[in-house]
């Protein structure tokens, strides 16, 4: 079973909540954890995934143009093969995170991918149980998938 991670890191903050999802993924030992930056990952790497993770900041109110274009460079093609797609989301902000939450969860639902978990979202820096709720984000869509 494979978790495919598609990230924007723009941030030291954005990096950190990346680290503690990729952290947590890996603690289920019969998944594949594989990362790809929003702006190399295409529906090749979709398709080899059996669950999704994705993280942006959340830019200007909106998800970052990085993942924006990975979501134009996938919609078409993986819409009917992709349908069912377990996937979570975190979402790093320094004020207001609510229009990228929701843009995602629009795409997402519009390609009938099915949410695991709530999204995580962190406003300002990282606290400590900020990166466990990451750590717990990756664990959760691991184990989901798991066999």
């Amino acid at each position: 079973m494979r978790l495919l991670i598609v990230h924007h890191t723009a941030s030291p903050a954005t990096h950190e909540l990346f680290d503690a999802v990729r952290r947590g993924a890996r603690e289920v030992p019969e998944v594949e954890v594989a990362s790809r930056a929003a702006l190399q990952a295409t529906a090749t790497d979709v398709f080899a995934a059996d669950g999704i993770l994705l993280g942006t900041p959340a830019n200007i109110g909106y998800m970052s143009g990085a993942l924006k274009h990975f979501f134009d460079g996938v919609y078409y093609p993986c819409l009917e093969e992709t349908r069912r797609l377990p996937y979570g989301l975190y979402v790093h902000g320094n004020s207001d995170t609510t229009g990228a939450v929701a843009a995602v969860e629009s795409i997402a639902s519009g390609l009938g991918w099915t949410p695991v978990a709530r999204p995580v979202v962190v406003l300002g820096p990282p606290s400590k149980p900020d990166l466990d709720a990451c750590w717990e984000l990756g664990g959760t869509l691991a184990a989901t998938i798991a066999p």
